[in-house]
């Protein structure tokens, strides 16, 4: 893994996604609130998630030079989310999403790992604007991208 894909806060270490990581997108991609929120992405077994990885993941970071980033704790290394920036089919603009294992929901997280890509989307990245989606009902996410600064545009 190159240092460019690498990323870090006080707490957390952001690494792209990669086929190391299957496992852990297999189980996040399979919770209650990924399901619900995010979507079903037909990902129901390792091969899958290496399949999803490969075919949707990786080929935006080789083309923008960033995408979906592994979330792990640094005081025990464990694996505790997603955060990314996403150039989404039928959106235009890149997207910023995170997602974490209930476990790890309401420790700051989301918030340290977005807020990173957030500033790293503009000062490395040279994006000019950042959007986000989120459901409806999804409140905690709304709150979140409201700290972050967002503001909401309407509805897709």
């Amino acid at each position: 893994m190159t240092a460019q894909n690498e990323f870090e806060t006080d707490r957390l270490l952001l690494r792209s996604t990669s086929v190391e990581d299957a496992e852990f997108i297999l189980e996040l991609m399979n919770t209650p609130k990924w399901l619900k929120y995010i979507g079903d992405r037909q990902v129901r077994s390792l091969p899958d998630a290496e399949k999803y990885i490969k075919t949707k993941m990786q080929p935006q970071l080789d083309r923008l030079g960033f995408s979906n980033y592994t979330v792990i704790r640094k005081s025990d290394l464990k694996k505790t989310g997603t955060c990314g920036l996403y150039d989404r089919e039928g959106l235009e603009g890149i997207d910023i999403g995170f997602a974490f294992l209930p476990e790890y929901e309401g420790m700051g997280y989301a918030y340290e790992s977005s807020n990173l890509l957030k500033k790293l989307a503009f000062d490395k990245f040279g994006l000019q604007s950042l959007s986000a989606i989120t459901n409806f009902d999804n409140s905690s996410s709304q709150r979140l991208l409201e700290k972050l600064g967002m503001k909401n545009a309407g509805s897709i």
